[in-house]
């Protein structure tokens, strides 16, 4: 039985895992921790977001966290500075600065 890869670790048979190039899923950055590789750090500037989530699906890293209809500060761990989120923001309520935070 072929595997997801989101079930494959180490301890897998190689029976068990996919053929090289194949793609069975969706990648989900939600699973894979990013947020080492970041060279820039999103800031997040909360008096002119508008919480129009439009930043949220346009984000490759799932790293803008929504709660009760709010976005939330960048879940750091998840985000690798892409700046997209910045990109499509139309309040200017993102902004980009150097390094990790």
């Amino acid at each position: 039985m072929i595997k997801k890869a989101s079930e494959i670790n180490e301890l897998t048979p190689w029976q068990e895992m996919t053929i090289g190039g194949e793609i069975y899923e969706g990648g989900t950055a939600s699973l894979v921790n990013t947020g080492d590789w970041r060279t820039a750090t999103p800031i997040f500037i909360n008096d002119k977001c508008k919480h129009c989530m439009l930043c949220v699906p346009f984000c490759p890293d799932s790293a803008i966290p929504v709660k009760n209809d709010k976005r939330l500060d960048f879940d750091f761990m998840h985000c690798k500075g892409c700046g997209i989120c910045a990109e499509v923001c139309p309040f200017e309520a993102i902004s980009f600065g150097k390094g990790k935070k």
